[in-house]
């Protein structure tokens, strides 16, 4: 099941600044402005990152919820007495 890519719009704003943050890191680094590519390329990595970190909490959510969700008791026999009405029919 392939997963849509994240877009800035979907960025939550701390994430956001923190892509922000990542770009004016490698710009100081480079010592320029940069490049379509170079700033691409900063961004794809982001954004793989947080669709992993995304895709892991989402998966243990998932296991959360299988191992709190309903088991019937193998052992307990039906009770025909907790499950008909006292009044009877009417």
């Amino acid at each position: 099941m392939a997963i849509a890519r994240l877009t800035q719009q979907d960025m939550t704003e701390s994430e956001q600044r923190e892509l922000k943050t990542l770009l004016d890191r490698a710009r100081i680094s480079h010592g320029r402005l940069l490049t379509n590519s170079e700033t691409n390329h900063v961004k794809k990595e982001f954004i793989d990152k947080l669709m992993a970190e995304r895709e892991a909490a989402a998966k243990k959510a998932r296991q959360a919820k299988k191992q709190k969700a309903y088991k019937p008791d193998a052992e307990a026999t039906y009770s025909w007495s907790a499950n008909t009405s006292t009044r009877g029919k009417r």
